[in-house]
């Protein structure tokens, strides 16, 4: 298994089966898919359990109760079930084109992590998205996008650019280098080293703190914005309370004044000694195609 590709999820069913429709398209079938879910209702394994029959890769349901905004807990477990030499994250609001795992996988170096970017869409365009228009990606494309009400903007060169050019414009991007979680990858190996996601982290810069750590091994950065992309889909944040940016926020900046490496509190909860995953007894690992 060459990448576990990690899809963070709650309570968004039909966001989730737009997302899957991504990967079920995919170029290459040498990866597995493993939802992070942090506690959906029952709808979410219900379409699970029905999408699971067109997979054609190996996917998992790695599903803990609800305890409020535990995403980095539910991307930990779900680390520790992951099987793939790379682990690629993303989030289950994000349709990746086809040549997502793709390029994740041809541009990986052993030294970088690979952050790429997403094309945020409007509620309306979002909904008009159909199963067909991402098996002919034709929900990728400028001209589909703007005859349904996308607004023009210069963000669209995101979608236009092909190689050779998407290398040069990765290299002069002005945008932080930092670790997205809708579309990052870096070997399983370095997610183990900097001890997974940090759960003393809720909503707010859970991402970039993870990048930090691994930047604080020595991993170095590579940007892939204009190489793939995936499409956000419209969505509210109900989920986060008050206070929850802030405490988030001064956990990531400790971790950047103390040029931390490991979580205090992250993966190697979920770890046993030889490396299987060992998740708590209210937790589910369903797999709904094996290998």
């Amino acid at each position: 298994m060459k990448t576990s590709v990690l899809i963070s999820t709650y309570n968004s069913p039909l966001w989730l089966q737009k997302t899957l429709w991504g990967y079920f398209n995919q170029s290459r079938s040498d990866f597995e898919l493993l939802i992070a879910d942090d506690g959906s209702r029952p709808e979410t394994a219900e379409l699970l359990g029905e999408m699971a029959r067109h997979s054609p890769v190996p996917i998992a349901h790695v599903w803990q109760p609800d305890d409020g905004f535990q995403k980095c807990r539910a991307l930990n477990k779900a680390l520790a079930v992951a099987r793939g030499e790379r682990v690629l994250l993303t989030d289950g609001d994000c349709i990746p084109r086809r040549d997502f795992v793709d390029v994740h996988t041809r541009l990986a170096q052993p030294d970088c992590f690979l952050t790429g970017t997403y094309y945020k869409l409007p509620k309306n365009v979002a909904d008009a998205i159909t199963e067909d228009d991402v098996k002919r990606q034709d929900a990728f494309r400028a001209g589909w996008l703007l005859r349904h009400g996308l607004p023009f903007s210069s963000k669209l060169l995101k979608l236009l650019t092909g190689p050779p050019l998407d290398e040069w414009l990765n290299r002069l991007t002005p945008a932080r280098p930092t670790w997205n979680g809708h579309s990052a990858s870096c070997l399983r190996s370095q997610a183990i080293a900097v001890n997974g996601f940090n759960e003393d982290m809720q909503y707010g810069g859970l991402d970039v703190e993870f990048g930090l750590r691994l930047n604080h091994i020595g991993v170095r950065t590579r940007h892939i914005r204009y190489s793939t992309i995936t499409m956000h889909l419209h969505h509210g944040h109900g989920y986060v309370t008050p206070g929850m940016r802030e405490r988030s926020h001064d956990v990531k900046e400790r971790t950047r004044d103390q040029k931390l490496q490991r979580a205090e509190r992250g993966l190697d909860q979920w770890l046993a000694a030889d490396g299987r995953g060992t998740l708590n007894p209210d937790d589910r690992v369903t797999w709904l195609k094996a290998s």
